[in-house]
Protein backbone atom coordinates (compact mmCIF):
# COMPACT_ATOMS: atom_id res chain seq x y z
CA UNK A 1 0.00 0.00 0.00
CA UNK A 2 1.08 3.28 -0.58
CA UNK A 3 1.93 5.01 2.79
CA UNK A 4 -0.94 7.73 3.59
CA UNK A 5 2.16 10.06 5.03
CA UNK A 6 3.54 10.49 1.19
CA UNK A 7 2.14 13.87 1.18
CA UNK A 8 4.34 15.32 4.10
CA UNK A 9 8.20 15.50 4.71
CA UNK A 10 9.07 12.35 2.96
CA UNK A 11 7.54 13.70 -0.35
CA UNK A 12 10.38 15.22 -2.53
CA UNK A 13 13.06 12.26 -1.10
CA UNK A 14 10.23 9.48 -2.03
CA UNK A 15 9.32 11.48 -5.71
CA UNK A 16 12.86 11.92 -6.43
CA UNK A 17 13.12 8.12 -5.94
CA UNK A 18 10.24 7.18 -7.49
CA UNK A 19 11.53 9.36 -10.34
CA UNK A 20 14.67 7.53 -10.91
CA UNK A 21 13.21 4.42 -10.45
CA UNK A 22 11.47 5.07 -13.74
CA UNK A 23 14.36 6.07 -15.21
CA UNK A 24 16.69 3.63 -14.95
CA UNK A 25 16.57 -0.54 -15.36
CA UNK A 26 14.10 -2.26 -12.45
CA UNK A 27 15.98 -3.94 -10.05
CA UNK A 28 14.62 -2.44 -7.19
CA UNK A 29 17.26 -1.81 15.20
CA UNK A 30 14.62 -2.98 17.56
CA UNK A 31 15.16 -5.83 19.50
CA UNK A 32 12.03 -8.32 19.90
CA UNK A 33 11.27 -10.95 21.78
CA UNK A 34 7.76 -12.68 21.06
CA UNK A 35 9.22 -14.66 17.93
CA UNK A 36 8.86 -17.66 19.93
CA UNK A 37 10.17 -21.13 18.44
CA UNK A 38 12.70 -22.04 15.90
CA UNK A 39 11.84 -23.90 13.11
CA UNK A 40 14.39 -26.61 12.84
CA UNK A 41 14.99 -27.79 9.21
CA UNK A 42 15.69 -30.98 8.40
CA UNK A 43 18.40 -31.00 5.37
CA UNK A 44 20.21 -28.79 3.51
CA UNK A 45 18.48 -25.83 1.50
CA UNK A 46 18.65 -25.55 -2.00
CA UNK A 47 16.91 -22.47 -2.04
CA UNK A 48 16.17 -19.67 0.74
CA UNK A 49 13.11 -20.99 1.76
CA UNK A 50 12.74 -23.96 4.13
CA UNK A 51 10.80 -27.15 2.54
CA UNK A 52 7.22 -27.56 3.81
CA UNK A 53 7.25 -28.90 7.31
CA UNK A 54 3.84 -30.75 6.82
CA UNK A 55 2.87 -34.04 4.61
CA UNK A 56 -0.49 -34.20 3.04
CA UNK A 57 -3.38 -35.76 4.33
CA UNK A 58 -2.40 -35.12 8.01
CA UNK A 59 -4.69 -35.51 10.73
CA UNK A 60 -5.68 -31.96 11.15
CA UNK A 61 -6.59 -31.62 7.45
CA UNK A 62 -8.90 -34.51 7.04
CA UNK A 63 -11.45 -33.35 5.17
CA UNK A 64 -14.85 -32.19 7.02
CA UNK A 65 -18.12 -33.44 5.14
CA UNK A 66 -20.10 -32.48 7.15
CA UNK A 67 -21.05 -29.11 10.03
CA UNK A 68 -22.00 -29.94 13.03
CA UNK A 69 -25.22 -27.22 13.62
CA UNK A 70 -25.64 -23.65 10.62
CA UNK A 71 -23.50 -21.89 12.99
CA UNK A 72 -20.54 -24.71 14.09
CA UNK A 73 -18.66 -23.42 10.65
CA UNK A 74 -17.33 -20.53 13.11
CA UNK A 75 -15.66 -22.71 15.90
CA UNK A 76 -14.82 -25.09 13.48
CA UNK A 77 -12.76 -22.05 11.49
CA UNK A 78 -11.11 -20.79 14.18
CA UNK A 79 -10.11 -24.18 15.63
CA UNK A 80 -8.61 -25.08 12.78
CA UNK A 81 -6.76 -21.63 11.96
CA UNK A 82 -5.46 -22.28 16.19
CA UNK A 83 -4.15 -25.70 15.95
CA UNK A 84 -0.36 -25.70 17.06
CA UNK A 85 0.63 -27.43 13.89
CA UNK A 86 -1.76 -24.88 11.68
CA UNK A 87 0.39 -21.58 13.27
CA UNK A 88 3.59 -22.72 13.03
CA UNK A 89 2.71 -23.96 9.33
CA UNK A 90 1.73 -19.52 8.91
CA UNK A 91 4.59 -18.54 10.27
CA UNK A 92 7.22 -20.33 8.95
CA UNK A 93 5.81 -19.65 5.82
CA UNK A 94 5.59 -15.64 7.11
CA UNK A 95 9.33 -15.78 8.57
CA UNK A 96 10.85 -17.21 4.98
CA UNK A 97 8.87 -14.82 2.97
CA UNK A 98 10.15 -12.17 4.97
CA UNK A 99 13.94 -12.87 5.06
CA UNK A 100 13.72 -13.08 1.26
CA UNK A 101 12.08 -9.95 0.42
CA UNK A 102 11.48 -9.31 -3.69
CA UNK A 103 10.61 -6.28 -5.37
CA UNK A 104 7.67 -6.00 -7.80
CA UNK A 105 8.04 -8.48 -10.49
CA UNK A 106 10.73 -10.11 -9.29
CA UNK A 107 8.85 -12.39 -6.67
CA UNK A 108 10.33 -15.45 -8.22
CA UNK A 109 11.29 -17.24 -4.90
CA UNK A 110 7.86 -16.11 -2.93
CA UNK A 111 6.33 -17.56 -5.81
CA UNK A 112 7.90 -20.62 -5.97
CA UNK A 113 7.03 -20.93 -1.35
CA UNK A 114 3.27 -20.08 -2.04
CA UNK A 115 3.11 -23.12 -4.77
CA UNK A 116 5.36 -25.35 -3.00
CA UNK A 117 2.76 -24.83 -0.14
CA UNK A 118 0.22 -25.25 -2.69
CA UNK A 119 1.31 -28.57 -3.73
CA UNK A 120 1.45 -29.68 -0.04
CA UNK A 121 -2.07 -29.10 0.61
CA UNK A 122 -3.16 -30.73 -2.29
CA UNK A 123 -4.73 -27.76 -3.94
CA UNK A 124 -4.40 -26.84 -7.71
CA UNK A 125 -3.30 -23.39 -9.54
CA UNK A 126 -2.15 -21.80 -12.60
CA UNK A 127 0.88 -20.07 -12.97
CA UNK A 128 2.33 -17.52 -14.40
CA UNK A 129 0.04 -14.81 -14.22
CA UNK A 130 1.55 -11.22 -14.62
CA UNK A 131 4.74 -12.32 -14.52
CA UNK A 132 5.23 -14.22 -10.92
CA UNK A 133 1.30 -14.66 -9.83
CA UNK A 134 -0.12 -17.71 -9.15
CA UNK A 135 -4.35 -18.08 -8.97
CA UNK A 136 -4.81 -21.09 -6.97
CA UNK A 137 -8.76 -22.67 -6.53
CA UNK A 138 -10.77 -24.89 -4.57
CA UNK A 139 -14.40 -25.95 -4.41
CA UNK A 140 -16.76 -27.41 -6.98
CA UNK A 141 -15.28 -25.59 -10.23
CA UNK A 142 -19.12 -24.02 -10.62
CA UNK A 143 -20.55 -20.77 -9.65
CA UNK A 144 -20.45 -18.89 -7.60
CA UNK A 145 -16.89 -18.14 -7.36
CA UNK A 146 -15.38 -16.01 -5.17
CA UNK A 147 -11.84 -14.43 -5.06
CA UNK A 148 -9.60 -13.40 -2.38
CA UNK A 149 -6.80 -11.81 -2.98
CA UNK A 150 -2.80 -10.68 -1.41
CA UNK A 151 0.29 -9.14 -2.59
CA UNK A 152 3.33 -10.05 -2.47
CA UNK A 153 5.94 -7.68 -3.09
CA UNK A 154 8.22 -5.51 -0.78
CA UNK A 155 9.95 -2.53 -0.40
CA UNK A 156 13.16 -0.93 -1.81
CA UNK A 157 13.61 -0.34 2.07
CA UNK A 158 16.71 -1.33 4.38
CA UNK A 159 15.21 -3.23 7.74
CA UNK A 160 16.60 -1.93 10.89
CA UNK A 161 14.70 -4.14 12.90
CA UNK A 162 16.94 -6.35 14.85
CA UNK A 163 15.19 -9.95 14.85
CA UNK A 164 15.80 -13.60 14.09
CA UNK A 165 14.21 -13.46 10.52
CA UNK A 166 15.64 -10.31 9.91
CA UNK A 167 15.61 -9.11 5.54
CA UNK A 168 18.75 -11.16 4.02
CA UNK A 169 18.72 -9.01 1.27
CA UNK A 170 20.38 -5.35 1.59
CA UNK A 171 18.16 -2.69 0.99
CA UNK A 172 14.56 -4.77 0.74
CA UNK A 173 12.33 -4.95 3.13
CA UNK A 174 8.58 -6.15 3.48
CA UNK A 175 7.51 -2.58 5.30
CA UNK A 176 4.03 -3.10 4.00
CA UNK A 177 3.02 -6.82 6.05
CA UNK A 178 3.14 -8.41 2.32
CA UNK A 179 4.95 -11.32 3.85
CA UNK A 180 1.45 -11.29 6.23
CA UNK A 181 -0.84 -10.75 3.64
CA UNK A 182 0.55 -14.32 1.32
CA UNK A 183 0.87 -16.27 4.93
CA UNK A 184 -2.64 -15.49 5.87
CA UNK A 185 -3.84 -16.38 2.77
CA UNK A 186 -2.10 -19.23 2.53
CA UNK A 187 -3.40 -20.72 6.15
CA UNK A 188 -6.73 -19.74 4.64
CA UNK A 189 -5.97 -22.23 1.76
CA UNK A 190 -5.57 -24.97 4.12
CA UNK A 191 -8.50 -24.53 5.91
CA UNK A 192 -10.49 -24.34 2.82
CA UNK A 193 -9.14 -27.22 1.38
CA UNK A 194 -10.11 -29.29 4.44
CA UNK A 195 -13.99 -27.73 3.97
CA UNK A 196 -14.27 -28.16 0.48
CA UNK A 197 -16.85 -30.55 0.43
CA UNK A 198 -19.08 -27.65 2.56
CA UNK A 199 -18.27 -24.98 -0.18
CA UNK A 200 -20.91 -24.27 -2.38
CA UNK A 201 -18.76 -22.96 -5.45
CA UNK A 202 -15.68 -22.06 -5.70
CA UNK A 203 -12.62 -19.94 -4.42
CA UNK A 204 -10.06 -18.58 -6.06
CA UNK A 205 -6.95 -17.41 -4.49
CA UNK A 206 -5.12 -14.55 -6.05
CA UNK A 207 -1.41 -14.41 -5.23
CA UNK A 208 -0.82 -10.89 -6.71
CA UNK A 209 2.97 -9.38 -7.69
CA UNK A 210 3.67 -5.41 -8.00
CA UNK A 211 1.16 -3.90 -5.79
CA UNK A 212 3.97 -1.41 -4.37
CA UNK A 213 4.94 -0.03 -8.29
CA UNK A 214 3.76 -1.63 -11.67
CA UNK A 215 -0.18 -2.17 -10.72
CA UNK A 216 -0.30 -5.46 -10.54
CA UNK A 217 -3.38 -6.04 -10.07
CA UNK A 218 -4.31 -4.63 -13.46
CA UNK A 219 -1.66 -6.87 -15.12
CA UNK A 220 -3.63 -10.22 -13.31
CA UNK A 221 -7.07 -9.11 -14.79
CA UNK A 222 -5.63 -8.63 -18.35
CA UNK A 223 -4.09 -12.63 -17.76
CA UNK A 224 -7.87 -13.88 -16.51
CA UNK A 225 -7.37 -13.62 -12.89
CA UNK A 226 -11.48 -12.63 -12.42
CA UNK A 227 -12.85 -14.95 -15.05
CA UNK A 228 -16.30 -16.01 -13.66
CA UNK A 229 -15.69 -14.20 -10.26
CA UNK A 230 -18.83 -12.35 -9.03
CA UNK A 231 -16.76 -10.37 -5.74
CA UNK A 232 -13.51 -9.89 -4.21
CA UNK A 233 -12.24 -9.74 -1.22
CA UNK A 234 -8.65 -8.56 0.70
CA UNK A 235 -7.27 -7.73 3.40
CA UNK A 236 -3.97 -5.27 5.00
CA UNK A 237 -2.32 -5.76 7.90
CA UNK A 238 -2.67 -1.87 9.64
CA UNK A 239 -0.45 -0.58 12.57
CA UNK A 240 -3.59 1.70 13.89
CA UNK A 241 -6.21 -1.02 14.87
CA UNK A 242 -4.87 -3.04 17.96
CA UNK A 243 -3.80 -6.61 17.12
CA UNK A 244 -6.90 -8.94 15.18
CA UNK A 245 -9.53 -6.41 15.30
CA UNK A 246 -10.85 -6.19 11.82
CA UNK A 247 -11.85 -2.57 10.48
CA UNK A 248 -13.29 -1.38 7.04
CA UNK A 249 -16.04 0.86 5.66
CA UNK A 250 -18.73 0.91 2.96
CA UNK A 251 -18.15 3.51 0.21
CA UNK A 252 -14.18 5.45 -0.36
CA UNK A 253 -11.22 3.57 1.98
CA UNK A 254 -8.79 4.76 0.20
CA UNK A 255 -7.27 7.57 -1.58
CA UNK A 256 -6.22 7.64 -5.24
CA UNK A 257 -2.58 8.50 -6.10
CA UNK A 258 -0.13 8.77 -8.89
CA UNK A 259 3.24 10.67 -10.08
CA UNK A 260 3.55 13.39 -12.75
CA UNK A 261 6.62 14.40 -14.58
CA UNK A 262 6.30 17.41 -16.17
CA UNK A 263 9.56 18.35 -18.98
CA UNK A 264 9.53 22.38 -19.67
CA UNK A 265 11.41 23.81 -23.09
CA UNK A 266 11.98 26.80 -24.41
CA UNK A 267 9.39 27.02 -27.33
CA UNK A 268 10.98 28.92 -29.82
CA UNK A 269 14.84 28.67 -28.88
CA UNK A 270 15.47 32.56 -30.58
CA UNK A 271 13.40 34.21 -28.53
CA UNK A 272 14.17 36.66 -25.79
CA UNK A 273 10.71 36.31 -23.47
CA UNK A 274 11.50 32.20 -22.95
CA UNK A 275 12.64 31.55 -19.56
CA UNK A 276 12.52 28.16 -18.29
CA UNK A 277 13.18 29.40 -14.54
CA UNK A 278 10.49 31.64 -14.50
CA UNK A 279 7.96 29.19 -16.01
CA UNK A 280 8.68 26.54 -13.76
CA UNK A 281 8.41 28.43 -10.37
CA UNK A 282 5.22 30.06 -11.83
CA UNK A 283 4.30 26.41 -12.47
CA UNK A 284 5.01 25.42 -8.71
CA UNK A 285 3.11 28.46 -7.37
CA UNK A 286 0.10 28.09 -9.31
CA UNK A 287 -0.27 24.12 -8.39
CA UNK A 288 -0.25 24.43 -4.93
CA UNK A 289 -3.23 26.82 -5.95
CA UNK A 290 -5.46 23.74 -7.35
CA UNK A 291 -6.20 22.23 -3.61
CA UNK A 292 -6.00 25.52 -1.68
CA UNK A 293 -8.23 27.42 -4.07
CA UNK A 294 -10.22 25.00 -6.45
CA UNK A 295 -10.64 21.66 -3.97
CA UNK A 296 -13.67 22.01 -2.00
CA UNK A 297 -12.33 21.67 1.59
CA UNK A 298 -14.74 18.90 2.81
CA UNK A 299 -12.67 16.87 0.31
CA UNK A 300 -9.33 15.74 1.11
CA UNK A 301 -6.62 16.70 -1.75
CA UNK A 302 -2.83 16.49 -2.05
CA UNK A 303 -0.51 18.25 -4.63
CA UNK A 304 3.22 18.02 -4.13
CA UNK A 305 6.08 19.05 -6.15
CA UNK A 306 9.30 17.03 -5.23
CA UNK A 307 12.04 17.26 -7.57
CA UNK A 308 13.16 20.46 -10.15
CA UNK A 309 16.02 19.84 -12.31
CA UNK A 310 17.59 22.79 -14.08
CA UNK A 311 20.73 20.92 -14.78
CA UNK A 312 21.71 21.96 -18.48
CA UNK A 313 25.65 21.49 -19.10
CA UNK A 314 25.90 24.84 -21.40
CA UNK A 315 23.79 26.84 -18.57
CA UNK A 316 26.40 25.43 -15.74
CA UNK A 317 29.60 27.03 -18.16
CA UNK A 318 28.32 30.29 -19.47
CA UNK A 319 25.51 31.06 -16.88
CA UNK A 320 23.02 30.83 -19.28
CA UNK A 321 19.44 29.58 -18.93
CA UNK A 322 18.36 26.37 -19.20
CA UNK A 323 16.27 24.60 -22.31
CA UNK A 324 14.82 22.37 -20.07
CA UNK A 325 13.38 22.21 -16.27
CA UNK A 326 12.51 19.19 -15.38
CA UNK A 327 9.88 19.05 -12.40
CA UNK A 328 7.69 16.06 -11.24
CA UNK A 329 5.46 15.37 -7.87
CA UNK A 330 2.43 13.30 -6.43
CA UNK A 331 -1.17 14.05 -6.31
CA UNK A 332 -3.98 12.43 -4.24
CA UNK A 333 -7.50 13.14 -3.79
CA UNK A 334 -10.50 10.83 -2.28
CA UNK A 335 -13.18 10.80 -4.60
CA UNK A 336 -13.10 9.50 -8.22
CA UNK A 337 -14.21 12.35 -9.91
CA UNK A 338 -11.79 14.39 -7.75
CA UNK A 339 -8.77 12.65 -9.03
CA UNK A 340 -9.33 12.63 -12.71
CA UNK A 341 -10.52 16.30 -11.93
CA UNK A 342 -7.42 17.18 -9.90
CA UNK A 343 -5.04 14.76 -12.96
CA UNK A 344 -6.69 17.00 -16.04
CA UNK A 345 -6.19 20.54 -14.06
CA UNK A 346 -2.27 19.43 -13.35
CA UNK A 347 -1.60 18.65 -16.62
CA UNK A 348 -3.74 22.55 -17.92
CA UNK A 349 -1.72 24.48 -15.25
CA UNK A 350 2.03 23.14 -16.30
CA UNK A 351 1.19 23.80 -19.86
CA UNK A 352 -0.70 27.01 -19.70
CA UNK A 353 1.25 28.47 -17.03
CA UNK A 354 4.56 27.29 -19.23
CA UNK A 355 3.38 28.96 -22.90
CA UNK A 356 2.87 32.32 -20.81
CA UNK A 357 6.89 32.55 -20.94
CA UNK A 358 7.28 30.99 -23.98
CA UNK A 359 7.77 27.73 -23.26
CA UNK A 360 6.22 24.27 -23.98
CA UNK A 361 5.80 21.29 -21.68
CA UNK A 362 4.84 17.89 -21.52
CA UNK A 363 2.87 15.85 -18.42
CA UNK A 364 3.75 11.99 -17.81
CA UNK A 365 1.19 10.63 -15.37
CA UNK A 366 2.81 6.81 -15.50
CA UNK A 367 -0.43 5.63 -16.14
CA UNK A 368 0.58 2.51 -16.88
CA UNK A 369 2.96 1.92 -14.18
CA UNK A 370 1.84 3.93 -10.78
CA UNK A 371 -1.85 5.44 -11.35
CA UNK A 372 -4.11 4.07 -8.74
CA UNK A 373 -7.84 5.40 -8.65
CA UNK A 374 -9.31 5.42 -5.29
CA UNK A 375 -10.38 2.17 -3.70
CA UNK A 376 -14.59 2.29 -3.17
CA UNK A 377 -15.62 -0.39 -0.80
CA UNK A 378 -19.43 -1.99 -2.36
CA UNK A 379 -22.29 -1.68 0.73
CA UNK A 380 -23.03 -5.24 0.06
CA UNK A 381 -19.57 -6.84 0.03
CA UNK A 382 -18.47 -4.39 2.95
CA UNK A 383 -22.06 -5.55 5.19
CA UNK A 384 -20.93 -9.26 4.28
CA UNK A 385 -17.27 -8.67 6.04
CA UNK A 386 -18.72 -6.82 9.06
CA UNK A 387 -21.31 -9.90 9.53
CA UNK A 388 -18.65 -12.60 8.80
CA UNK A 389 -15.86 -10.63 11.34
CA UNK A 390 -18.58 -9.97 13.90
CA UNK A 391 -19.82 -13.28 13.71
CA UNK A 392 -16.66 -15.22 14.27
CA UNK A 393 -14.59 -12.79 16.34
CA UNK A 394 -17.16 -10.83 18.37
CA UNK A 395 -18.44 -7.56 17.90
CA UNK A 396 -15.68 -6.01 20.08
CA UNK A 397 -13.39 -6.95 17.07
CA UNK A 398 -14.70 -4.87 14.93
CA UNK A 399 -14.72 -1.40 13.98
CA UNK A 400 -15.58 0.68 11.36
CA UNK A 401 -12.64 2.61 9.75
CA UNK A 402 -11.66 6.08 9.03
CA UNK A 403 -11.00 6.72 5.25
CA UNK A 404 -7.21 7.38 4.77
CA UNK A 405 -4.99 8.88 2.19
CA UNK A 406 -3.10 5.68 1.41
CA UNK A 407 -3.58 3.93 -1.50
CA UNK A 408 -3.93 0.42 -3.00
CA UNK A 409 -3.91 -1.82 -6.33
CA UNK A 410 -6.81 -3.54 -5.00
CA UNK A 411 -8.91 -0.54 -6.55
CA UNK A 412 -8.60 -2.08 -10.59
CA UNK A 413 -10.34 -5.01 -8.77
CA UNK A 414 -12.78 -2.87 -7.41
CA UNK A 415 -13.54 -0.79 -10.54
CA UNK A 416 -15.02 -4.49 -12.57
CA UNK A 417 -16.15 -6.22 -9.42
CA UNK A 418 -18.49 -6.25 -6.24
CA UNK A 419 -15.66 -5.85 -3.38
CA UNK A 420 -14.38 -4.97 -0.25
CA UNK A 421 -10.65 -4.15 1.22
CA UNK A 422 -10.54 -4.62 5.41
CA UNK A 423 -7.49 -4.37 7.97
CA UNK A 424 -6.37 -6.74 10.27
CA UNK A 425 -4.89 -4.51 12.94
CA UNK A 426 -1.39 -5.71 13.86
CA UNK A 427 -0.65 -2.83 16.85
CA UNK A 428 0.81 -4.58 20.20
CA UNK A 429 3.24 -2.26 21.90
CA UNK A 430 4.64 -5.43 23.16
CA UNK A 431 5.86 -6.89 20.57
CA UNK A 432 7.20 -4.04 19.13
CA UNK A 433 4.26 -3.86 16.50
CA UNK A 434 4.16 0.42 16.69
CA UNK A 435 5.23 1.49 13.21
CA UNK A 436 3.55 2.67 10.27
CA UNK A 437 3.81 0.79 7.31
CA UNK A 438 6.97 1.75 4.89
CA UNK A 439 8.99 2.42 7.93
CA UNK A 440 12.05 0.35 8.56
CA UNK A 441 11.25 -0.58 12.25
CA UNK A 442 8.21 -1.87 10.73
CA UNK A 443 6.88 -5.12 12.16
CA UNK A 444 3.72 -7.42 12.88
CA UNK A 445 2.36 -9.45 15.55
CA UNK A 446 3.13 -12.41 14.65
CA UNK A 447 -0.41 -13.61 16.47
CA UNK A 448 -2.55 -12.16 13.95
CA UNK A 449 -1.41 -14.69 11.31
CA UNK A 450 -3.92 -17.33 12.32
CA UNK A 451 -6.88 -15.00 13.10
CA UNK A 452 -6.22 -13.44 9.35
CA UNK A 453 -6.51 -16.82 8.00
CA UNK A 454 -9.48 -17.75 9.87
CA UNK A 455 -11.13 -14.26 8.40
CA UNK A 456 -10.36 -15.06 4.88
CA UNK A 457 -12.02 -18.53 4.75
CA UNK A 458 -14.87 -17.40 6.77
CA UNK A 459 -15.44 -14.65 4.02
CA UNK A 460 -15.13 -17.06 1.57
CA UNK A 461 -17.09 -19.79 2.63
CA UNK A 462 -19.97 -17.64 4.17
CA UNK A 463 -20.22 -15.92 0.88
CA UNK A 464 -20.55 -19.28 -1.42
CA UNK A 465 -23.25 -20.12 1.25
CA UNK A 466 -25.36 -17.35 1.17
CA UNK A 467 -24.89 -16.64 -2.47
CA UNK A 468 -24.94 -20.34 -3.64
CA UNK A 469 -26.77 -22.03 -7.30
CA UNK A 470 -28.60 -24.80 -7.73
CA UNK A 471 -26.47 -28.13 -8.63
CA UNK A 472 -23.29 -26.26 -6.57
Amino acid sequence: MMSPNFHLSLAPLLCLLFLSLLLSPPSYSTSLSHFDEDIPLSRPLLSPFPPPPYKNNTSCDRPITSSGTNNGWKEEILQMAKREEAVKWVKEARRSIHENPELAYEEIKTSQLVRDRLDEIGVGYRYPLARTGVVATIGTGRPPIVALRADMDALPIQELVEWKYKSKVEGKMHACGHDAHVAMLLGAARILKTRETLLKGTVKLLFQPAEEAGIGAKRMIEDGALEGVEAIFAAHVSSHEQSSIIGSRPGPLLAGCSFFKAIIQVSNPDSTKAGTILAASTVVISLQNLVSREADPLDSQVVSVGMINATDQHADQHGLLPDEVVLGGTFRAFSKNSFYQLRQRIEEVIVAQSRVYGCEASVDFFEDESFYPPTVNDKLMYEHVKNVAVDLLGPENYNEAPPVMGSEDFTFYSQVLPSAFFYIGVRNESAGSIHQGHSPYFMIDEGVLPVGAAVHAAIAERYLAENKRAGS
